[in-house]
Formats: C-alpha cells, sequence, structure tokens
C-alpha cells in the first residue's frame, strides 16, 4: 500500500527515536530533537513493536493516514449553490440530487452539519405553513363565529345557570 510521504517520514523519526533512546541518551532530549511527546509506556509499545517487526522502520507504519473524503470541494461548492438557490430544500432531497448527480451516499446528519457551518440551515423545528395571499383572504368567507349565551350549561357547578346547590 502507497503511505504518503509525511507518514513514512515519521515512522523513519520514530526508528531513529527508539534507536537514540536504546543507545543512552534522555528521551526528553530525543523527543524535543526529534519533534515527539512520548512518554516512558509509548516508548515501550513502540519498542516493542519495533522488536516484532525485525528491527525495521516499515513495522512502525501504523496505517492510519486519514480517510477518503466523500464530501470533496466540488461537491460541497455544489451543495452550498443549490441550497442558496432553493431554500426550501431539505437534507432527503439533498441526499436523493448528490446521489444522482455525484455517485456518493451521503447522510442528512452530515448535509445539516455541513449547511450549518455555512450558515444555510433551515430554523429547527417543522417548517412554516405558507401564508395565503391578501386576494384569497378577501376572497374566502370568514368563518360564522359561534354563540358562547349557552356555555354555561355544560359546567354545572358555575355560578350562573347553575342548580342553585351549593
Amino acid at each position: 500500500m502507497d503511505y504518503p510521504l509525511a507518514v513514512l517520514e515519521k515512522a523513519k523519526r520514530l526508528e531513529q527515536s527508539l534507536q537514540r533512546v536504546a543507545a543512552g541518551e534522555p528521551r526528553e532530549e530525543v523527543n524535543a530533537a526529534l519533534g515527539f511527546n512520548l512518554d516512558q509506556p509509548q516508548l515501550a509499545r513502540w519498542q516493542a513493536k519495533y522488536e516484532a517487526g525485525g528491527r525495521r522502520w516499515e513495522a512502525l507504519i501504523d496505517g492510519r493516514h486519514g480517510h477518503p473524503r466523500k464530501a470533496h470541494s466540488a461537491l460541497r461548492e455544489w451543495l452550498y449553490a443549490r441550497k442558496k438557490e432553493d431554500e426550501e430544500l431539505r437534507a432527503p432531497q439533498l441526499v436523493v440530487e448528490i446521489k444522482e448527480k455525484f455517485g456518493v451516499k451521503i447522510s442528512e446528519g452530515h448535509i445539516n452539519y455541513l449547511l450549518r457551518k455555512r450558515g444555510l440551515s433551515a430554523p429547527p423545528g417543522r417548517p412554516y405553513k405558507k401564508r395565503h395571499s391578501a386576494e384569497e383572504e378577501t376572497a374566502a368567507p370568514a368563518a360564522p363565529s359561534e354563540s358562547v349565551e349557552n356555555a354555561g350549561i355544560f359546567f354545572p357547578r358555575s355560578g350562573e345557570g347553575g342548580d342553585g346547590g351549593g
């Protein structure tokens, strides 16, 4: 597997560090010279790994050097432009569009995270209902208001309209 140059250089510097400490140099000086901050237990773990790997610097490659980014810069720029174009779009719709356009599956939560970082997220909660225009409000008849004259008969213990029992 091809490793980034920085990972390979770190493994080589770690080998130098282990060799210099084994030769008797103080750990603190070696850490300062090679840019590490290894304490004694960490140094012992690396030493054991180095010995088990045949005293070769390749044994010190940790193999962790990131992961491929699904949401690369072109996808993010498209996402931001698409959201600015239509503010009503929500994450589930954007997931489908991204899958169709880029062939990448990104979770709704990550899309919301990216939009929130740019200040493009929707306010929390349910979307607002669309308001009717002024023409629609005048054209629609007003709902008749119900009379509350007989409301007391449903609450017999109230002061008015009760049975008189105390």
